[in-house]
C-alpha cells in the first residue's frame, strides 16, 4: 500500500477537524486507499509547535497514523482547505495504531509490515 508524508498540524486537521483535500504541487492519477504518515517534521513556526505540542500532547510524528481514500486530483475545490495548485481529495478516514516508520517524498511504499495496521475509530 502507498504512503503519504504530512507535516503536522496538517494530520491532525485531516482525523480531527474535517480536512478534506491535502494541496500538493505535483498531481497524481493515484486513486484508492494510502497510509497518511505523519512527518517527523512541522509546518509552521516555533511558536506555533510549541502551542500544538501543548494543544496536542499526543499528536504523532514519525508515524503511519492512519488511511484515506483519495477520490480525486483537482485544481478548484470549494473547500477552506484548498490552496492548490493541485488537491488531492479525500474521503473515508480511518485512524490506526501509529506506526512509526520512516517518511518519503511523493507516494511512497513504506518499510513496514501491513498485519501491524490496527484500526481505531472513523475519523472526521
Amino acid at each position: 500500500m502507498k504512503a503519504l508524508s504530512i507535516r503536522q498540524p496538517w494530520v491532525q486537521h485531516i482525523f480531527q477537524d474535517g480536512k478534506d483535500v491535502e494541496n500538493r504541487k505535483w498531481p497524481t492519477d493515484y486513486r484508492g486507499d494510502v497510509l497518511i504518515h505523519a512527518s517527523s517534521a512541522f509546518d509552521g513556526k516555533a511558536a506555533e509547535k510549541r502551542r500544538f505540542l501543548i494543544d496536542h500532547p499526543h499528536a504523532p510524528f514519525g508515524a503511519i497514523v492512519g488511511i484515506v481514500e483519495i477520490t480525486d486530483c483537482v485544481t478548484e475545490m470549494d473547500s477552506q482547505w484548498f490552496f492548490g495548485p493541485y488537491g488531492f481529495v479525500m474521503a473515508n478516514k480511518r485512524l490506526i495504531t501509529p506506526i512509526t516508520c520512516k517518511g518519503a517524498l511523493g507516494l511512497f511504499t513504506p518499510k513496514i509490515n501491513l498485519d501491524q495496521i490496527q484500526p481505531l475509530e472513523k475519523a472526521a
